[in-house]
């Protein structure tokens, strides 16, 4: 160092004295700048710039200083003033700790104390440091620590003067460094189970997440492997000052550790060496015995030991003497108890430990109370799977044993240690148990298991006794004889298993008739067993068996059998075997044959065993022949539950009968019951036993028809067919099924095959009927109406017959004969009107003999048939008789009774509608609603008799209607007839909304129910929306299921509509209509009697073309119209009549009956006044004028056609509009004449119209003809020159059809003049191109220059309209086809496009002539190009 450096340091150490801390500063700089590393000059800057508040400069020249010399304390401390005014306890925690090192280093243990004391209580503030920083600074005190060394040199402090030193905390701890291990213990414990969980918790919101177990094995292999507290437990535990009870503590909180962490880790070196060590740490706690009872229940649990002696009494012992209170105790002494196994080695009870169960002898209860408590030990599931072994309790046996093995799995998975003793006691025991049972049941399952130990341990007894039950059960008698055998040379002198073996080997004989052996081996055992005690039941079933092999030897060694077996009941009164051998005796040995005994000794058998069989059929059998039904299901439900067929409750998806007799019993109990799964599922079961049993499908398939299972039922009933094809009943419930899915025909036939054998089967003929009568409603339903009528009235016959045959089904019968003749009045018209006759005749006097008050006044009695116009409403008054007779047979229940009256009063409504007397009707409509309340009285619960009420009371009793909808909603709120009826009922009294509102929710229930779609139509039609109910009523008539009042309002607006449009081609009209005309040929089929919906139809076959039919609807409508003014004198009804006669006369004109014509006009004119007050007359006078006057001149009769068609003018007066119309006819007329003068006054008659009104374009348009046919240059362009000079949107508007243009066409090709035409065609398609008629016309006149190229680009500039269009793709297809043709030559058109074309065109339009001749030229021109 230089003496510069030396004087600027001392004046810089100088000024921090005098705290000048800028003069230190500048001083300190001075010298850096020659010595940069200097470690003084560095320091006293640092000091100064920390004074003067330049803290990150300050920082920095510290920091210097210590990279310069790094054992120099000085700068370390500047940097710890520093961070401590900083406040940054980071760097401030670090520089502590760098310090007590230096100090360490330097072997200054004071300064290195206190340096570590202000870390320790820096660490202790929670505000500036964590747990887990404070157990780092308290672990720098124990002795693997690098201060430990120089801080073990500090004295003991002294205890007499405790403020002596700053360091006393320090002296303390570092000569007694137990109560540091165990703060930082405490620590470590608190930090790793807070972690744990916090961790386990934020994984858990990851997507993808393991289960909650699963994490938390994840999370705790991470934290406790690399966990302190093993080492620190070591420590403590080694600690020469640490007591026994904390090394207790410590210890057992080392054994709770190790045990976590090695039952999370998996199979590996790391997990064996944790368990040894676990193995080693429970061996020596037991060995001190030590009172931790977890490391006692380890090392029990952990033993692998076959018998629970194995696991060493006296270690049991211990753990009840240190553990008295556990329930381990309490099970273990229990068992002992249980077991006669003394509590101590010399058998002192005076040194027995008192507890509870020396005064309790329940040793049972007690093992069993303890068990509740130890879920999760294996002991006490061997002990309670032993104990329910021996007590017999053989279902809670086989639950312990499989609990126990899943025990064992999971102690072996988390131990990593096999137990294959443990695993193989349970097995055995649970092997033995599912031996016995419900024997067979569950045998190939033991099978199994007792397989799997006999491989390894062939000699195990328990196993081959159970080996050999099981080989008894399969009477495979030489096999299981020879295994008991093995087992009595095994056990010869044994008094258990021993004699056991040779009791069933001698039992295996007598199996297999060595009767002598059998019997001599029988008699040493039982002289064996009469030396024991306790073996009541095994002597009796040796007696039993003895009996058994005795009467298998002959008759006459019988009354020695009997003998035998009354000795085993004397041996047990409650062996059940011996009672069924005696029953047999009783019952076929004893002469005579005692039955009362016999079944007395089958009952007590029975009552003391459900698994005697053979004494349960027999007993049932006899009930069965005595009618006892409940008692025969009590006996099979008993023996299904003896053989384990209901076994928990339910059964078994593979289980298979032993009984199958008794499962059959309880399946036809259950179908009388109408349980019809249980039914199903009994016999299902029966059937697995005998797959051929015909019987039991048959009444297998009638439980599943009958539970609505329609397709199973088919398939068990065509089993049971094909088993006995002469089993006529079994094609009835075919028949049935095939009914009640709808398939009719099927059923018809079915039952018709079976009357050809079986005529009197009273039930088949009520099934038949039946079955006609649902033909007809289905047939009805979708308007097949001469195929209802047959069936309705082939139902009446079939129940007629059945009546005659037996009184018995009357009221069956009357219900389906009244239902059908019901149905039958609702058609207006028969099509066999002599077999509907024939049948009313043969019902009528059955049902009108007996007149009651209640059809008096409504119905005359009796009947008469002798009025065929009246045919339909003599059916309803038949079947209102019918009705009400069905009523006077009585009833036999409440639900019988409200059908009965409900069907009354739906017929009575139906007849209010049908009647014209007010007085009958009135009286028929209260009938009703009386009727319809009764029905309710009867059955308050049914939905359809309040809605029934409600309809029948819309109109007389609204406020009760609405009721009866609305309870009826409330019992089916899913009735979407109701929300219908409640709609249309809204709607007729004028509440749109909530019409609207009902008919969308009968929409959402139902949309295929056409009637809502009507009603919503209406709705529409009501709010002025036309657009929208015209596609309601077109969406209603598509449906399925037609319904009439869709296809009339549909019609209506469809013809409104058309009627409308300006003078379409009558081909498009034609294609218009047709959906018109098909429903309203259905409407009035079914409705003849409608004249406004026949006047329509003829209106609409005038339309189309038919107009004959036309004239004939219409007639009838006139004809329906008559009787009803001659009936009510309606004006209303009078103004339809005389618009009726003015269609049809005009009509009868297009058809050439001019005198019909004339006849309809006079009847017009008559009715109509002479000078009519409103427009409609008006009207009507001029067409009925004007018709008679043009059938006048069709008729020659020229002057009277000439004064009517002046009169028609004058009617028409001022009237433009209509005058137009008929100076244009009578335009017409006049020109037909034929004579220059008539063309002449036609003329004049056009020009006069004209010029009065110059937009009459129908006026224009027929001039203008009148010029073409004429020649006439001047009037055609008088006709058309102002409507051709105007612009061209008023021109088409003027000329919607645009027959100007056509006019201009056809004249100038009557000139001659193509090219003039090809002209106003070009203008014309240029002016509009997206019109197809126009291009067509275009297309035809290039076609006749000859270029079918052009004409060929003018169609397919609208193919896309024509594809849409189907009028347009007829017009269209020839020309193309033509074009086509012509053009075969170019390969732009190939030749069989033409063809192709041109038959596509006759496909659609076979009635144009113009297709055929397309065809053939595209045939001619395709054979000549090839």
């Amino acid at each position: 160092m230089s003496t510069f450096a030396k004087g600027k340091l001392k004046a810089a150490r100088e000024a921090i004295g005098k705290k000048d801390y800028e003069k230190a500063r500048d001083t300190s700089t001075e010298v850096l700048e020659y010595e940069p590393e200097n470690y003084n000059a560095n320091v006293f800057l640092g000091l100064a710039l920390l004074n003067l508040k330049q803290i990150e400069s300050s920082e920095q020249a510290y920091q210097k200083a210590a990279a310069s010399s790094p054992d120099q304390p000085l700068a370390w401390q500047g940097l710890l003033q520093l961070y401590e005014q900083a406040a940054n306890w980071v760097k401030y925690a670090e520089t502590l700790e760098h310090l007590a090192r230096l100090f360490s280093k330097a072997g200054d243990a004071i300064k290195c104390a206190e340096t570590l004391q202000k870390l320790i209580d820096l660490r202790r503030n929670p505000d500036r440091s964590t747990s887990i920083q404070l157990a780092d600074a308290l672990s720098l005190l124990l002795v693997d620590s690098s201060l430990y060394a120089v801080l073990s040199t500090l004295p003991l402090p002294d205890p007499t003067n405790p403020t002596s030193t700053a360091i006393r905390a320090i002296q303390v701890a570092i000569h007694n460094t137990l109560p540091v291990l165990e703060e930082i213990v405490s620590i470590y414990e608190k930090q790793e189970s807070e972690t744990i969980d916090s961790e386990v918790a934020k994984r858990r919101t990851r997507l993808g997440a393991a289960g909650p177990e699963q994490l938390r094995k994840e999370v705790g292999r991470e934290i406790l492997g690399a966990s302190k507290l093993p080492n620190l437990y070591d420590e403590i535990m080694r600690h020469p000052n640490t007591s026994d009870e904390l090394r207790r503590e410590t210890e057992a909180k080392l054994l709770r550790h190790k045990l976590q962490h090695m039952r999370i880790l998996p199979s590996s070196p790391q997990k064996a060496k944790i368990t040894a060590e676990l193995e080693d740490l429970i061996g020596g706690m037991v060995l001190l015995k030590i009172k931790d009872e977890l490391a006692w229940t380890l090392f029990i649990e952990g033993k692998d030991a076959e018998k629970i002696e194995g696991y060493d009494l006296t270690i049991l012992r211990q753990f009840i003497e240190l553990f008295p209170t556990s329930p381990w105790a309490d099970l273990l002494v229990g068992y002992f108890g249980y077991m006669d196994i003394p509590l101590n080695n010399h058998n002192d009870e005076e040194t027995q430990p008192q507890r509870k169960q020396d005064q309790d002898n329940d040793h049972i209860d007690t093992i069993l109370d303890a068990f509740g408590n130890l879920q999760d030990s294996i002991i006490a599931h061997r002990i309670v799977a032993e104990l329910y072994d021996n007590e017999g309790d053989l279902e809670n046996t086989i639950k312990v044993a499989e609990s126990g093995l899943e025990l064992v799995l999971r102690a072996e998975q988390s131990n990593d240690r096999p137990l294959p003793l443990v695993r193989k006691a349970f097995n055995v025991v649970l092997a033995s148990s599912l031996v016995h049972y419900y024997p067979p049941k569950h045998h190939a399952r033991a099978l199994g298991i007792l397989n799997e130990i006999l491989s390894t341990d062939h000699d195990n007894v328990p196993c081959l006794m159970g080996r050999g039950y099981v080989l008894e059960f399969a009477e495979k008698w030489a096999e299981a004889g020879e295994l008991f055998k093995k087992i009595a040379a095994l056990l010869p002198d044994d008094l258990g298993d021993g004699i056991r073996a040779k009791e069933e080997h001698a039992w295996c004989l007598v199996n297999c008739h060595n009767l002598d052996a059998a019997a001599t081996e029988l008699r040493d055992v039982i002289s064996t067993l009469d030396t024991l005690e306790d073996k009541n039941e095994d002597r009796a079933r040796c007696w039993w068996r003895l009996g058994r092999c005795t009467w298998d030897m002959g008759d006459d060694r019988r009354e020695e059998a009997y003998h035998h077996f009354i000795t085993a009941l004397k041996r047990s009164p409650t062996f059940a075997p011996a009672f069924t051998a005696l029953g047999i005796y009783y019952s076929e040995f004893q002469s005579p044959p005692d039955p009362n005994r016999a079944s007395k000794c089958f009952q007590k058998a029975f009552e003391l065993d459900p698994r005697e069989t053979n004494a349960a059929r027999r007993l049932a059998e006899g009930f069965a022949e005595e009618r006892e039904w409940d008692l025969v299901e009590v006996v099979a439900r008993r023996t299904i539950d003896g053989e384990g067929g209901l076994e928990g409750g339910t059964v078994t998806a593979r289980y298979l009968p032993i009984n199958a007799w008794a499962w059959k019993a309880v399946g036809v109990v259950e179908l009388n019951r109408q349980n019809y799964s249980p039914a199903i599922q009994a016999l299902q079961i029966a059937l697995r036993t005998d797959g051929e049993d015909q019987l039991s499908w048959l009444r297998l398939g009638e439980a599943y028809s009958k539970a609505g299972r329609y397709a199973a039922a088919l398939k068990a009933l065509e089993r049971a067919r094909e088993l006995d094809p002469t089993d006529w009943i079994c094609s009835y419930f075919i028949g049935e099924v095939q009914r009640q899915t709808g398939d009719f025909g099927g059923a018809i036939k079915a039952f018709e095959y079976i009357l050809q054998k079986q005529p009197s089967e009273l039930g088949v003929l009520a099934s038949l009927s039946q079955a006609y009568f649902d033909l007809g409603r289905a047939e009805a339903a979708t308007a097949y109406w001469a195929r209802a009528e047959i069936s309705f009235a082939s139902s009446i016959h079939t129940t007629l017959q059945l009546v005659a045959a037996s009184p018995g089904f009357r009221r069956v019968a009357w219900k389906t004969a009244a239902d059908a003749v019901f149905h039958l009045s609702k058609f207006n018209s028969y099509m066999d009107e002599d077999f509907v006759r024939d049948v009313l005749a043969q019902m009528a006097p059955l049902v009108t003999e007996h007149p009651s008050q209640t059809l008096s006044g409504i119905v005359a009695s009796p009947v008469s048939l002798d009025d065929p116009s009246r045919l339909s409403l003599t059916a309803l008054e038949i079947a209102l008789a019918a009705y009400e007779y069905r009523i006077s047979l009585g009833l036999l229940d409440d639900v019988a009774s409200g059908s009965a009256h409900f069907d009354l009063g739906s017929a009575l409504f139906a007849y209010f509608h049908k009647v014209q007397l007010d007085e009958a009707r009135e009286r028929a409509r209260q009938e009703a609603i009386n009727q319809f309340k009764e029905a309710i009285k009867m059955e308050p619960g049914n939905d359809r008799y309040w809605h029934a009420l409600g309809n029948v009371t819309a109109e007389s009793q609204p406020k009760i209607a609405q009721h009866a909808y609305v309870k009826a909603l409330d019992i089916n709120s899913k009735s979407t007839v109701t929300w219908t009826d409640l709609g249309l009922f809204y709607l007729h009294y004028g509440d749109g909304e909530l019409a609207n509102e009902a008919f969308y929710k009968a929409q959402t229930l139902d949309p295929d129910y056409a009637l809502a779609w009507v009603g919503q139509g209406l709705v529409a039609t009501l709010n002025g929306h036309s657009p929208e109910s015209r596609a309601l009523f077109e969406h209603a008539v598509g449906l399925s299921a037609p319904v009439p009042e869709a296809d009339i309002e549909f019609a209506k607006r469809l013809f409104s509509r058309l009627n409308m449009a300006a003078h379409p081609s009558s081909s498009s009209m034609t294609d218009a209509f047709s959906p018109a005309f098909f429903v309203l040929d259905r409407f009035c089929r079914e409705r003849p009697q409608d004249a406004s919906a026949l006047h329509l139809f003829g209106l609409v076959c005038e339309r189309i073309g038919h107009v004959e039919l036309g004239v004939e609807m219409i007639t009838r409508a006139i004809t329906l119209l008559e009787a009803a003014y001659e009936d009510s004198e309606d004006p209303t009804i009078e103004r339809r009549f005389t618009i009726a006669h003015t269609n049809v006369a005009r009509l009868r004109i297009s058809l050439g009956d001019y005198d019909g014509a004339l006849e309809s006009y006079q009847a017009v004119m008559g009715l109509l006044p002479e000078e009519p007050d409103d427009r409609t007359s008006r009207i009507l006078l001029t067409q009925a004028q004007f018709g008679s006057g043009l059938a006048n001149f069709k008729l020659g009769q020229l002057a009277e056609a000439l004064s009517l068609f002046e009169a028609a003018m004058g009617t028409a007066a001022d009237d433009q509009v209509m005058r137009g119309h008929v100076v244009i006819l009578l335009a017409q007329a006049l020109w037909a004449m034929g004579t220059e003068e008539g063309r002449e006054s036609a003329k004049a008659q056009l020009l006069q119209s004209i010029n009065a009104d110059s937009e009459n374009l129908m006026a224009i348009n027929t001039l203008a003809g009148m010029g073409i046919l004429t020649d006439d240059d001047s009037l055609v362009d008088a006709a058309l020159s102002e409507i051709v000079s105007l612009p061209l949107d008023q021109r088409l508007s003027r000329d919607p059809d645009r027959e100007v243009p056509y006019l201009l066409v056809q004249h100038h090709l009557g000139q001659g003049n193509t090219q003039d035409a090809l002209a106003v065609a070009q203008k014309a398609a240029v002016a509009e191109p997206s019109r197809s008629d126009i291009r067509q016309e275009l297309a035809s006149l290039v076609l006749r220059q000859g270029e079918s190229s052009g004409a060929l680009a003018v169609l397919g500039g609208s193919a896309a309209a024509r594809e849409d269009n189907l009028t347009q793709l007829r017009k269209s297809l020839y020309l193309e086809a033509v074009a086509r043709a012509l053009a075969s030559g170019d390969a732009a058109a190939p030749a069989h496009e033409s063809v192709t074309m041109a038959q596509k065109a006759v496909v659609l339009s076979p009635w144009d002539l113009r297709g055929w001749q397309a065809l053939a030229l595209a045939r001619s021109q395709n054979v000549a190009s090839s």
